[in-house]
């Protein structure tokens, strides 16, 4: 999410994730902390904070094996502690994906 864009297509944010766009419309109907705008048409546009709670989200569910209403609850109990350190943890991975990909680039060029 370098590319400086304000805005994300539910695609571009499904292929984020590997996910199907229906999962993403699904979890935004049961999370409130989503919630993305739309334009005249009705297209949903994710804003990067909107991301970064897919981020959390998928964490939880999908990483850490919680259920929907377990993630619901993680997020609304202790929500701000929570919130930031799932964030910096987040940031980790980000970065150390980052590293991988970079490493595993470098190896090929060899």
């Amino acid at each position: 999410m370098t590319d400086g864009k304000l805005f994300y297509t539910i695609g571009e944010v499904a292929n984020m994730f590997n996910v199907n766009t229906s999962l993403i419309r699904f979890w935004e109907k049961e999370f409130d902390i989503i919630k993305p705008q739309k334009n005249k048409k009705g297209n949903r546009l994710f804003t990067k904070k909107d991301i970064d709670n897919f981020h959390i989200i998928f964490h939880l569910v999908k990483e850490k094996g919680y259920t929907l209403e377990g993630a619901k609850n993680k997020l609304k109990s202790g929500a701000q502690p929570f919130q930031e350190s799932t964030k910096e943890n987040l940031e980790v991975i980000k970065s150390l994906e980052n590293v991988k990909a970079f490493l595993l680039s470098l190896k090929e060029e060899l």
